[in-house]
């Protein structure tokens, strides 16, 4: 049936990197099905292949008995003695069958089998093989688009860039070289088992590692990493050995390192900046290149106010807020920015609505702004141990304070209703005379 089969699976072996002992039993286990698909699929068939005549050979065996209850199984003695006269009841007789007389379904069968053993074989070659790569760099060519997919040609396999771990600056054509993580590996029956990532953070890190051998031999450490894939990143390092600078390490001569990074992931700005166990330093390293006045720090809600200059605030925000939004996701706290100028206001509207509650005196309302309180509904919403940890006073004398912060809020909130009424008033009266009516106008804080 098959054509010099011994040169086929050489073939198949070098052309597929397939074991010869896997393609041997592919092969042995098609022409079993097909045999059983010829004479029935209760007989005890096996196959084995000839490695001198370079064919397969199948052989039939049954039991030898003394009455047939099963023809597909068994054999009588005496017609099992016409092939061996010496064989004895109880014993399997093997009967050899021929191929010639397998028939062209059979052949079909045999040939299905055959290459779905194949793909089978292929794809488990596909998985050992790349098994131990996952979280690792790995260079393809574009071979071909699907829905919006990339799939990459890795030599002996197939890889998957799904749109969704595609950078949108990024453009392929097909043959273009392209390096990128190794997101997971997978049997999946049909898809390719490689799945590849060009935006996940560990390809960052792993460029940073082939180029920056202090990293490679651990002497730096990537602590932290923050990507906006294809426009803007940020990486925090730390050096294991006090002679070497971790951020110059990364940088290289004159930039070379790091701009080797920069070209292959196509012009993405990366930050480098050191890391530091303190989180508030760390805050002020993560959010260069601004600089900052004052950092304050509310551990509740694992949030830092950052005061910075207020020629520094539009260099602190970045573009359309990217500066602290990286920094918030490399140092894992959330961020509000205020330049000085707006800070100072937001301190003295603190100071004016503080001042209302009754018993405070001037040095406590200071160190109720310092620990972060604004406002009169944010002292009428603190805890009692808080506020009397902050004062060091007692908690009996803590619930007086917010006690006198309910009747200030109170009182505050009933000024703002009168005052809304009188707006509303005025708006109607302006709206009558055909007057343009006026408009809040309240600056928010950058925040991330």
């Amino acid at each position: 049936m098959i054509s010099d089969l011994a040169r086929l699976i050489d073939v198949v072996h070098r052309d597929k990197n397939i074991p010869r002992d896997a393609l041997v039993e592919v092969i042995e286990q098609a022409m079993v099905a097909a045999a059983r698909k010829r004479y029935g699929m209760n007989r005890h068939i096996e196959a084995s292949y000839n490695e001198d005549l370079g064919e397969v050979e199948l052989f039939e065996f049954r039991t030898v008995v003394e009455e047939v209850e099963d023809d597909d199984r068994e054999i009588d003695l005496e017609t099992a003695r016409t092939a061996d006269p010496e064989c004895q009841l109880g014993e399997s007789l093997g009967q050899i069958l021929h191929l010639e007389d397998l028939g062209r379904i059979a052949a079909q069968t045999a040939k299905q089998v055959i290459i779905q053993k194949l793909r089978d074989a292929e794809r488990e070659m596909t998985f050992n093989e790349f098994k131990d790569r996952k979280g690792e760099l790995i260079t393809g060519i574009v071979r071909r688009f699907e829905k919006g997919n990339i799939v990459v040609d890795l030599g002996r396999a197939e890889a998957l860039l799904k749109k969704r771990e595609q950078v949108p600056t990024e453009t392929y054509r097909q043959g273009d070289r392209i390096e990128a993580y190794v997101l997971d590996i997978t049997r999946a029956s049909k898809a390719p088992q490689v799945e590849l990532s060009r935006t996940h953070p560990g390809l960052l890190m792993k460029l940073f590692e082939k180029e920056v051998p202090e990293i490679y031999e651990g002497l730096v450490r990537i602590e932290h990493c923050a990507r906006e894939p294809g426009h803007r990143a940020k990486i925090a390092v730390t050096s294991m050995d006090r002679d070497v600078d971790p951020v110059g390490a990364c940088v290289g001569l004159k930039g070379s390192r790091v701009q080797a990074v920069v070209q292959e992931l196509r012009g993405e700005a990366i930050d480098i900046v050191p890391f530091h166990p303190e989180p508030a330093r760390f805050v002020v390293y993560a959010i260069a290149p601004a600089q900052v006045s004052r950092v304050y720090i509310d551990e509740q809600s694992h949030s830092m106010e950052l005061i910075v200059p207020d020629d520094q605030l539009s260099k602190a925000i970045g573009r359309r807020g990217q500066n602290v939004r990286l920094a918030a996701q490399l140092t894992g706290w959330r961020l509000d920015i205020h330049s000085e100028s707006r800070h100072a206001e937001l301190v003295d509207n603190a100071r004016g609505e503080l001042s209302r509650v009754a018993g405070l005196q001037p040095r406590q309302i200071e160190e109720l702004i310092r620990s972060g309180y604004r406002s009169v509904q944010e002292l009428f919403d603190a805890e009692a141990y808080d506020v009397a940890d902050i004062l060091g006073i007692d908690e009996d004398q803590a619930e007086d304070v917010i006690t006198a912060a309910e009747k200030a809020l109170d009182q505050l909130i009933l000024e703002d209703s009168d005052r809304r009424k009188r707006k509303q008033h005025e708006d109607a009266h302006r709206a009558e005379f055909g007057d343009p009516v006026e408009e809040a106008d309240d600056e928010l804080p950058a925040e991330a």
